[in-house]
Protein backbone atom coordinates (compact mmCIF):
# COMPACT_ATOMS: atom_id res chain seq x y z
CA UNK A 1 0.00 0.00 0.00
CA UNK A 2 1.41 3.44 -0.83
CA UNK A 3 0.46 7.04 -0.37
CA UNK A 4 2.17 10.45 -0.59
CA UNK A 5 3.35 12.79 2.14
CA UNK A 6 2.31 16.39 1.61
CA UNK A 7 5.35 18.53 0.98
CA UNK A 8 7.60 15.62 0.05
CA UNK A 9 6.07 14.03 -3.03
CA UNK A 10 7.81 10.75 -2.30
CA UNK A 11 6.51 7.27 -1.75
CA UNK A 12 5.46 6.31 1.76
CA UNK A 13 5.85 2.71 2.79
CA UNK A 14 3.13 1.15 4.96
CA UNK A 15 2.02 -2.34 5.84
CA UNK A 16 -1.40 -3.49 4.77
CA UNK A 17 -2.19 -5.19 8.02
CA UNK A 18 -5.44 -4.68 9.87
CA UNK A 19 -5.68 -1.73 12.25
CA UNK A 20 -5.19 -2.75 15.84
CA UNK A 21 -3.97 -6.24 15.01
CA UNK A 22 -0.69 -7.16 16.76
CA UNK A 23 2.07 -7.79 14.25
CA UNK A 24 4.79 -10.13 15.45
CA UNK A 25 7.97 -9.31 13.56
CA UNK A 26 9.22 -12.04 11.28
CA UNK A 27 12.82 -12.79 10.34
CA UNK A 28 12.16 -10.93 7.08
CA UNK A 29 10.85 -7.90 8.98
CA UNK A 30 13.99 -7.79 11.10
CA UNK A 31 16.30 -8.12 8.11
CA UNK A 32 14.43 -5.31 6.35
CA UNK A 33 14.59 -3.14 9.47
CA UNK A 34 18.36 -3.44 9.97
CA UNK A 35 19.45 -3.89 6.34
CA UNK A 36 17.11 -1.72 4.25
CA UNK A 37 19.68 -1.25 1.48
CA UNK A 38 20.62 -4.91 1.05
CA UNK A 39 18.79 -5.33 -2.24
CA UNK A 40 18.48 -1.76 -3.57
CA UNK A 41 19.50 1.78 -2.72
CA UNK A 42 16.91 4.57 -2.52
CA UNK A 43 16.69 6.75 -5.61
CA UNK A 44 15.17 10.07 -6.61
CA UNK A 45 15.34 12.10 -9.85
CA UNK A 46 18.62 14.02 -10.13
CA UNK A 47 19.95 12.79 -6.79
CA UNK A 48 23.39 11.22 -7.22
CA UNK A 49 26.68 11.32 -5.31
CA UNK A 50 28.40 14.63 -5.96
CA UNK A 51 25.20 16.55 -6.77
CA UNK A 52 25.30 20.03 -5.25
CA UNK A 53 21.93 21.41 -4.20
CA UNK A 54 21.87 25.18 -4.00
CA UNK A 55 19.64 28.21 -4.33
CA UNK A 56 19.53 27.84 -8.09
CA UNK A 57 18.26 24.26 -8.29
CA UNK A 58 16.60 23.56 -4.93
CA UNK A 59 13.14 23.56 -6.53
CA UNK A 60 14.12 20.29 -8.24
CA UNK A 61 14.84 18.56 -4.94
CA UNK A 62 12.05 19.63 -2.61
CA UNK A 63 10.74 16.07 -2.52
CA UNK A 64 13.88 14.80 -0.78
CA UNK A 65 14.49 17.71 1.60
CA UNK A 66 12.79 18.45 4.89
CA UNK A 67 11.10 21.90 5.06
CA UNK A 68 13.87 23.37 7.20
CA UNK A 69 16.68 22.59 4.78
CA UNK A 70 14.49 23.62 1.86
CA UNK A 71 14.11 27.00 3.47
CA UNK A 72 17.81 27.52 4.20
CA UNK A 73 18.91 26.48 0.71
CA UNK A 74 16.20 28.55 -0.96
CA UNK A 75 17.37 31.62 1.00
CA UNK A 76 20.99 31.00 0.02
CA UNK A 77 22.08 30.31 3.60
CA UNK A 78 23.71 27.01 2.66
CA UNK A 79 24.24 24.52 -0.14
CA UNK A 80 24.64 20.79 0.39
CA UNK A 81 26.45 18.01 -1.46
CA UNK A 82 24.93 14.57 -1.91
CA UNK A 83 27.00 11.60 -0.75
CA UNK A 84 26.59 7.92 -1.60
CA UNK A 85 24.01 6.06 0.48
CA UNK A 86 25.78 3.53 2.68
CA UNK A 87 24.68 0.94 5.19
CA UNK A 88 25.21 1.77 8.86
CA UNK A 89 25.15 -1.81 10.10
CA UNK A 90 23.91 -2.08 13.67
CA UNK A 91 25.82 -3.90 16.41
CA UNK A 92 25.37 -7.67 15.89
CA UNK A 93 24.53 -8.36 19.53
CA UNK A 94 21.72 -5.82 19.30
CA UNK A 95 20.36 -7.38 16.11
CA UNK A 96 20.59 -10.86 17.65
CA UNK A 97 18.73 -9.64 20.76
CA UNK A 98 16.00 -8.25 18.49
CA UNK A 99 15.62 -11.66 16.84
CA UNK A 100 15.50 -13.53 20.15
CA UNK A 101 12.88 -11.20 21.61
CA UNK A 102 10.77 -10.60 18.51
CA UNK A 103 7.05 -10.71 19.22
CA UNK A 104 7.46 -10.48 22.99
CA UNK A 105 7.08 -6.70 23.25
CA UNK A 106 3.81 -4.80 23.31
CA UNK A 107 2.60 -1.38 24.33
CA UNK A 108 0.82 -0.97 27.64
CA UNK A 109 -2.62 0.57 28.03
CA UNK A 110 -1.17 4.07 28.44
CA UNK A 111 1.66 5.96 26.65
CA UNK A 112 4.97 5.29 28.33
CA UNK A 113 4.06 1.72 29.25
CA UNK A 114 6.00 -1.08 27.57
CA UNK A 115 5.42 -4.75 28.36
CA UNK A 116 7.83 -7.62 27.76
CA UNK A 117 10.86 -5.65 26.56
CA UNK A 118 14.22 -7.35 27.16
CA UNK A 119 16.76 -6.00 24.64
CA UNK A 120 17.20 -5.04 21.00
CA UNK A 121 14.77 -3.04 18.84
CA UNK A 122 11.32 -3.24 20.44
CA UNK A 123 9.29 -2.92 17.22
CA UNK A 124 11.35 -3.92 14.16
CA UNK A 125 8.33 -4.38 11.89
CA UNK A 126 7.43 -1.63 9.41
CA UNK A 127 5.23 1.05 10.98
CA UNK A 128 1.60 0.75 9.91
CA UNK A 129 -0.18 3.94 8.87
CA UNK A 130 -3.44 2.40 10.12
CA UNK A 131 -2.03 1.81 13.60
CA UNK A 132 -2.90 4.80 15.84
CA UNK A 133 0.07 3.97 18.09
CA UNK A 134 2.65 3.50 15.34
CA UNK A 135 4.34 6.76 16.32
CA UNK A 136 4.69 5.63 19.91
CA UNK A 137 6.34 2.40 18.76
CA UNK A 138 8.89 4.38 16.75
CA UNK A 139 9.58 6.54 19.81
CA UNK A 140 10.42 3.37 21.75
CA UNK A 141 12.74 2.25 18.94
CA UNK A 142 14.59 5.53 19.29
CA UNK A 143 14.68 5.29 23.08
CA UNK A 144 16.24 1.84 23.02
CA UNK A 145 18.51 2.44 20.03
CA UNK A 146 22.29 2.05 19.85
CA UNK A 147 23.53 5.58 19.13
CA UNK A 148 25.06 5.83 22.62
CA UNK A 149 25.81 2.10 22.87
CA UNK A 150 25.71 0.76 26.45
CA UNK A 151 28.04 3.57 27.46
CA UNK A 152 29.57 6.44 25.49
CA UNK A 153 31.62 9.57 26.15
CA UNK A 154 31.45 12.71 24.04
CA UNK A 155 34.59 14.50 25.09
CA UNK A 156 35.76 17.03 24.14
CA UNK A 157 32.51 18.67 23.02
CA UNK A 158 32.81 22.26 21.72
CA UNK A 159 29.75 24.51 21.50
CA UNK A 160 29.56 27.91 19.84
CA UNK A 161 26.81 30.49 20.19
CA UNK A 162 26.63 32.43 16.93
CA UNK A 163 24.84 35.48 15.56
CA UNK A 164 23.68 34.07 12.23
CA UNK A 165 23.55 37.40 10.39
CA UNK A 166 27.01 38.64 11.37
CA UNK A 167 28.72 35.30 11.96
CA UNK A 168 30.03 36.63 15.27
CA UNK A 169 30.80 33.90 17.80
CA UNK A 170 29.33 35.23 21.02
CA UNK A 171 30.40 32.42 23.31
CA UNK A 172 32.46 29.22 23.35
CA UNK A 173 31.82 26.41 25.83
CA UNK A 174 33.80 23.21 26.27
CA UNK A 175 31.82 20.26 27.64
CA UNK A 176 32.14 16.59 28.38
CA UNK A 177 28.97 14.51 27.90
CA UNK A 178 28.72 10.97 29.24
CA UNK A 179 25.98 8.37 28.80
CA UNK A 180 25.43 5.09 30.64
CA UNK A 181 22.75 2.45 30.17
CA UNK A 182 21.99 0.45 33.31
CA UNK A 183 19.59 -2.08 31.81
CA UNK A 184 18.97 -3.81 28.45
CA UNK A 185 22.70 -3.88 27.76
CA UNK A 186 23.78 -6.12 24.88
CA UNK A 187 27.52 -5.78 24.29
CA UNK A 188 29.51 -3.75 26.80
CA UNK A 189 30.21 -5.58 30.07
CA UNK A 190 28.37 -6.10 32.29
CA UNK A 191 25.54 -7.66 30.26
CA UNK A 192 22.53 -7.52 30.55
CA UNK A 193 22.48 -4.97 33.37
CA UNK A 194 24.54 -3.07 35.90
CA UNK A 195 23.96 -4.15 39.48
CA UNK A 196 23.20 -3.09 42.08
CA UNK A 197 20.56 -0.73 40.69
CA UNK A 198 18.20 -0.14 43.63
CA UNK A 199 16.54 2.89 42.03
CA UNK A 200 15.73 0.88 38.89
CA UNK A 201 17.32 3.37 36.54
CA UNK A 202 17.38 2.76 32.81
CA UNK A 203 19.91 5.38 31.79
CA UNK A 204 21.87 8.36 33.05
CA UNK A 205 23.45 11.39 31.38
CA UNK A 206 26.25 13.35 33.01
CA UNK A 207 27.46 16.69 31.64
CA UNK A 208 30.36 18.81 32.84
CA UNK A 209 31.61 22.23 31.70
CA UNK A 210 35.39 22.77 31.47
CA UNK A 211 35.53 26.23 29.88
CA UNK A 212 35.02 29.22 30.13
CA UNK A 213 35.85 30.20 33.67
CA UNK A 214 32.49 31.79 34.57
CA UNK A 215 30.62 28.50 34.10
CA UNK A 216 33.51 26.09 34.73
CA UNK A 217 32.55 23.01 36.73
CA UNK A 218 28.83 23.44 36.04
CA UNK A 219 27.45 19.90 36.00
CA UNK A 220 24.19 18.31 34.95
CA UNK A 221 22.98 14.84 35.91
CA UNK A 222 19.83 13.27 34.44
CA UNK A 223 18.67 9.93 35.81
CA UNK A 224 15.96 8.23 33.77
CA UNK A 225 13.97 5.42 35.28
CA UNK A 226 13.07 2.09 33.75
CA UNK A 227 9.48 3.13 34.38
CA UNK A 228 8.88 5.86 31.80
CA UNK A 229 5.83 7.12 33.67
CA UNK A 230 8.08 8.12 36.56
CA UNK A 231 9.58 11.61 36.38
CA UNK A 232 13.30 11.85 35.65
CA UNK A 233 15.58 13.00 38.43
CA UNK A 234 17.68 15.91 37.19
CA UNK A 235 20.33 17.78 39.15
CA UNK A 236 22.42 20.87 38.41
CA UNK A 237 25.67 21.81 40.11
CA UNK A 238 26.75 25.42 39.71
CA UNK A 239 30.44 25.87 40.42
CA UNK A 240 30.16 29.40 41.77
CA UNK A 241 27.40 28.35 44.21
CA UNK A 242 29.11 25.08 45.12
CA UNK A 243 25.88 23.26 45.66
CA UNK A 244 23.69 20.74 43.86
CA UNK A 245 20.07 21.63 43.26
CA UNK A 246 17.31 19.53 41.81
CA UNK A 247 15.91 20.77 38.52
CA UNK A 248 12.17 21.21 38.23
CA UNK A 249 10.46 19.56 35.29
CA UNK A 250 9.93 22.94 33.60
CA UNK A 251 13.64 23.76 33.59
CA UNK A 252 14.33 21.04 31.04
CA UNK A 253 12.56 23.27 28.51
CA UNK A 254 14.58 26.39 29.35
CA UNK A 255 17.52 27.50 27.22
CA UNK A 256 20.43 25.39 28.48
CA UNK A 257 23.23 27.72 29.66
CA UNK A 258 21.90 30.46 27.39
CA UNK A 259 22.16 28.36 24.22
CA UNK A 260 19.48 27.73 21.57
CA UNK A 261 18.99 24.22 22.98
CA UNK A 262 16.83 22.99 25.82
CA UNK A 263 17.72 19.85 27.75
CA UNK A 264 14.68 18.19 26.21
CA UNK A 265 16.22 18.72 22.75
CA UNK A 266 19.31 16.62 23.44
CA UNK A 267 19.71 13.76 20.91
CA UNK A 268 16.63 14.94 19.00
CA UNK A 269 14.32 14.25 21.93
CA UNK A 270 15.44 13.77 25.51
CA UNK A 271 12.19 13.48 27.41
CA UNK A 272 9.81 10.81 28.53
CA UNK A 273 7.71 9.06 25.93
CA UNK A 274 4.72 9.54 28.23
CA UNK A 275 5.13 13.34 28.03
CA UNK A 276 4.17 13.44 24.34
CA UNK A 277 1.47 12.49 21.91
CA UNK A 278 3.14 10.59 19.05
CA UNK A 279 1.98 10.44 15.45
CA UNK A 280 3.55 8.49 12.61
CA UNK A 281 3.45 10.66 9.47
CA UNK A 282 4.92 8.21 7.00
CA UNK A 283 8.18 6.88 5.63
CA UNK A 284 10.08 8.57 2.82
CA UNK A 285 13.45 8.80 1.08
CA UNK A 286 14.98 11.99 2.50
CA UNK A 287 18.47 13.51 2.41
CA UNK A 288 20.04 13.25 5.85
CA UNK A 289 23.53 14.19 7.17
CA UNK A 290 25.04 10.67 7.35
CA UNK A 291 28.65 10.38 6.22
CA UNK A 292 32.16 9.10 6.86
CA UNK A 293 33.83 11.51 9.27
CA UNK A 294 37.37 10.89 8.01
CA UNK A 295 36.31 11.74 4.45
CA UNK A 296 34.75 15.10 5.34
CA UNK A 297 36.14 18.62 5.38
CA UNK A 298 37.64 18.81 8.86
CA UNK A 299 38.63 21.78 10.98
CA UNK A 300 42.11 22.68 12.20
CA UNK A 301 40.66 24.90 14.91
CA UNK A 302 41.13 22.50 17.81
CA UNK A 303 44.25 20.40 18.36
CA UNK A 304 43.95 16.89 19.76
CA UNK A 305 47.01 14.86 20.89
CA UNK A 306 45.92 11.92 18.73
CA UNK A 307 45.49 14.10 15.65
CA UNK A 308 41.69 13.85 15.64
CA UNK A 309 40.00 16.67 13.76
CA UNK A 310 36.46 17.95 14.13
CA UNK A 311 33.81 18.54 11.49
CA UNK A 312 34.16 21.98 9.90
CA UNK A 313 31.24 24.39 9.64
CA UNK A 314 30.21 26.80 6.90
CA UNK A 315 27.18 28.42 5.32
CA UNK A 316 25.53 31.54 6.69
CA UNK A 317 27.10 32.55 9.97
CA UNK A 318 29.10 29.32 10.06
CA UNK A 319 25.94 27.61 11.33
CA UNK A 320 25.95 24.51 9.11
CA UNK A 321 28.14 21.37 9.33
CA UNK A 322 30.26 20.90 6.19
CA UNK A 323 29.25 17.30 5.55
CA UNK A 324 27.65 15.29 2.77
CA UNK A 325 24.01 14.20 2.85
CA UNK A 326 22.79 10.70 2.00
CA UNK A 327 19.41 9.75 0.55
CA UNK A 328 18.05 7.45 3.25
CA UNK A 329 14.88 5.70 4.29
CA UNK A 330 13.41 7.91 7.00
CA UNK A 331 10.42 7.59 9.33
CA UNK A 332 8.68 10.91 9.93
CA UNK A 333 7.35 11.27 13.44
CA UNK A 334 5.47 14.08 15.18
CA UNK A 335 5.51 14.68 18.91
CA UNK A 336 3.24 17.16 20.65
CA UNK A 337 3.39 17.89 24.39
CA UNK A 338 0.58 16.74 26.64
CA UNK A 339 1.31 19.75 28.88
CA UNK A 340 -0.43 22.74 27.29
CA UNK A 341 2.02 25.11 29.01
CA UNK A 342 4.97 23.61 27.15
CA UNK A 343 6.89 26.21 25.06
CA UNK A 344 6.77 23.91 22.03
CA UNK A 345 3.51 23.09 20.23
CA UNK A 346 5.01 20.20 18.27
CA UNK A 347 8.19 18.73 16.86
CA UNK A 348 8.56 16.88 13.58
CA UNK A 349 11.36 14.32 13.86
CA UNK A 350 13.12 12.71 10.90
CA UNK A 351 14.23 9.33 12.24
CA UNK A 352 16.60 7.16 10.22
CA UNK A 353 14.87 3.83 9.59
CA UNK A 354 18.03 1.72 9.73
CA UNK A 355 19.52 3.09 12.96
CA UNK A 356 16.48 4.68 14.70
CA UNK A 357 18.47 7.86 15.38
CA UNK A 358 16.91 11.30 14.88
CA UNK A 359 18.84 13.37 12.38
CA UNK A 360 16.55 16.37 11.98
CA UNK A 361 13.88 17.93 14.17
CA UNK A 362 11.65 20.85 13.26
CA UNK A 363 10.54 22.66 16.42
CA UNK A 364 7.36 24.76 16.34
CA UNK A 365 6.50 27.44 18.87
CA UNK A 366 3.24 27.65 20.80
CA UNK A 367 1.61 29.57 17.97
CA UNK A 368 2.49 26.75 15.60
CA UNK A 369 5.17 28.67 13.67
CA UNK A 370 8.51 27.07 12.82
CA UNK A 371 10.85 28.19 15.57
CA UNK A 372 14.02 26.11 15.45
CA UNK A 373 15.63 23.36 13.40
CA UNK A 374 17.94 20.79 14.94
CA UNK A 375 20.34 19.08 12.54
CA UNK A 376 22.45 16.17 13.82
CA UNK A 377 25.33 14.76 11.80
CA UNK A 378 26.02 11.02 12.20
CA UNK A 379 29.24 9.33 11.14
CA UNK A 380 29.88 5.72 10.22
CA UNK A 381 31.91 4.24 13.12
CA UNK A 382 34.39 2.54 10.78
CA UNK A 383 35.52 5.95 9.48
CA UNK A 384 36.05 7.67 12.79
CA UNK A 385 38.21 6.83 15.83
CA UNK A 386 39.92 3.44 15.84
CA UNK A 387 38.17 2.57 19.13
CA UNK A 388 34.77 2.98 17.44
CA UNK A 389 35.56 0.82 14.41
CA UNK A 390 33.46 -2.31 14.06
CA UNK A 391 31.25 -1.33 17.00
CA UNK A 392 27.98 -1.13 15.08
CA UNK A 393 26.96 2.08 16.82
CA UNK A 394 26.08 5.35 15.07
CA UNK A 395 28.29 8.04 16.60
CA UNK A 396 26.85 11.51 17.09
CA UNK A 397 29.38 13.73 15.28
CA UNK A 398 28.17 17.34 14.91
CA UNK A 399 25.04 19.39 15.42
CA UNK A 400 23.46 22.76 14.83
CA UNK A 401 20.37 24.18 16.47
CA UNK A 402 19.19 27.17 14.47
CA UNK A 403 16.67 29.60 15.91
CA UNK A 404 15.03 30.84 12.72
CA UNK A 405 13.12 33.59 14.47
CA UNK A 406 16.09 35.01 16.40
CA UNK A 407 18.55 34.38 13.53
CA UNK A 408 20.90 32.67 15.91
CA UNK A 409 22.50 29.25 16.15
CA UNK A 410 24.32 26.97 18.55
CA UNK A 411 26.76 24.54 16.95
CA UNK A 412 28.53 21.48 18.30
CA UNK A 413 31.79 19.80 17.26
CA UNK A 414 32.60 16.67 19.16
CA UNK A 415 34.64 13.56 19.69
CA UNK A 416 32.45 10.52 20.42
CA UNK A 417 34.42 7.78 22.16
CA UNK A 418 33.33 4.22 22.81
CA UNK A 419 35.42 3.72 25.92
CA UNK A 420 34.01 2.03 29.03
CA UNK A 421 36.72 3.57 31.20
CA UNK A 422 35.33 7.02 30.43
CA UNK A 423 31.85 6.12 31.73
CA UNK A 424 32.30 4.51 35.16
CA UNK A 425 29.15 4.08 37.23
CA UNK A 426 30.63 6.37 39.89
CA UNK A 427 30.33 9.29 37.48
CA UNK A 428 26.55 9.19 37.44
CA UNK A 429 25.56 10.10 40.96
CA UNK A 430 25.02 13.26 42.98
CA UNK A 431 27.99 12.57 45.26
CA UNK A 432 30.30 12.78 42.25
CA UNK A 433 28.90 16.23 41.39
CA UNK A 434 29.59 17.52 44.89
CA UNK A 435 33.12 16.22 44.71
CA UNK A 436 33.72 18.14 41.49
CA UNK A 437 35.75 15.22 40.11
Amino acid sequence: MTRHIAGHGVIVVALACAAGTPHAATEADIEKSFFPYMHALPTAPGVAPGTVINQGNVANFEGVLDPGMQRYIREGAVEITVGATTSFDTNKSYVDATKVNAGKVKLGAKPGELVGYVAGRPFPEEPDAKDPRAGEKLAWNNRYGMNAYDGLAISPFYWKYINMDSGKVERNILFGFHFLRYTHRVSQAPVPEITPNPSKLYRATYVKVYEPQDVKNTQLLIQRYEDDTKLDDAYLYLGFQRRVRRLSTGQTTDAFLGSDIMIEDFEGYNGRISDMNWKYQGTANILMPFYNHNDMKLSDEYKEPDGYKYVAFGGKGGCFPSVTWQLRKVHILESSPIDTNHPVSRRVHYMDAQTSVISMSLVHDRKGDLWKTYVVGWTHPDFHLAKNKGSGITPFDAFTMIDIQAKHCTTGQLKAQLDAQMVPVSLFNVQNMRGGN
